[in-house]
C-alpha cells in the first residue's frame, strides 16, 4: 500500500500546485476584464484577442482547478443520505462513486475530447474573430483537464481505500460539510 500512497501524494502535489496557478488566474482574470472595460468605455476601444483570454483564464481555471477541488473535497454534492452517514460509510459511497461513476466518465470525456484537440491543432485552427486568438492551446485545456482529474480521482480512490484498511492518511480530506439550507 506504501508505494500507491506515495504515487497519491504525488498527485495531490502536483495538484495542489496546479490548484495555486488557479487561484493566480482567477485575479488575473479579473485584472484583464477590469483593464478591459476600462479601456472600452475610457476610450471606446475594444479588442477580440483580451476578451477572448479572459474566456481562455476562465476556462483554464474551471477545467484545471477541478482536480484541486476534488482534492479538497469541495466539489458539489447532490445527496440527501450521504450527510447523514457514518464517516466509514461516506468512505464506502465515496469508492464505488469514484469507481464506477468518476472514472469512467473522466476517461470516456478525456478520451473523446482528444480529437477535438488534434483536429484543431491540424487545421491551425483560430477565433472568426477580428483579432481573436488561435483555438489548439484552450482545446488541450479540456483532455488535460479530465486527465488530472483522472489521476486525482485515482489519489482518492487510493486514499479512501487505504483508509479503509485502517491506515492514517494525513492527506485524505474526507471531511463532509453539510451545505447550509
Amino acid at each position: 500500500m506504501e508505494p500507491l500512497l506515495r504515487f497519491s501524494h504525488a498527485i495531490d502535489v502536483m495538484n495542489e500546485k496546479i490548484g495555486r496557478l488557479c487561484d493566480w488566474l482567477v485575479l488575473w482574470a479579473c485584472v484583464v476584464s477590469a483593464a478591459n472595460a476600462m479601456i472600452r468605455y475610457a476610450y471606446d476601444i475594444s479588442s477580440n484577442s483580451w476578451l477572448e483570454l479572459q474566456w481562455y483564464m476562465f476556462a483554464v481555471i474551471v477545467m484545471l482547478g477541478a482536480s484541486y477541488t476534488l482534492k479538497k473535497n469541495e466539489h458539489v454534492r447532490v445527496d440527501i443520505c450521504y450527510m447523514l452517514m457514518s464517516p466509514r460509510q461516506q468512505l464506502w459511497v465515496d469508492v464505488l462513486g469514484i469507481i464506477f461513476f468518476m472514472l469512467p466518465a473522466c476517461i470516456v470525456v478525456g478520451w473523446l475530447s482528444w480529437p477535438f484537440f488534434i483536429q484543431s491543432v491540424e487545421i491551425f485552427e483560430h477565433s472568426s474573430n477580428a483579432g481573436g486568438l488561435i483555438r489548439w492551446p484552450i482545446k488541450f485545456v479540456l483532455p488535460l483537464g479530465f486527465f488530472l482529474l483522472t489521476l486525482q480521482g485515482l489519489s482518492e480512490l487510493i486514499k479512501r481505500v487505504a483508509s479503509l484498511n485502517g491506515h492514517s492518511i494525513p492527506d485524505l480530506e474526507a471531511h463532509y460539510e453539510r451545505p447550509v439550507q
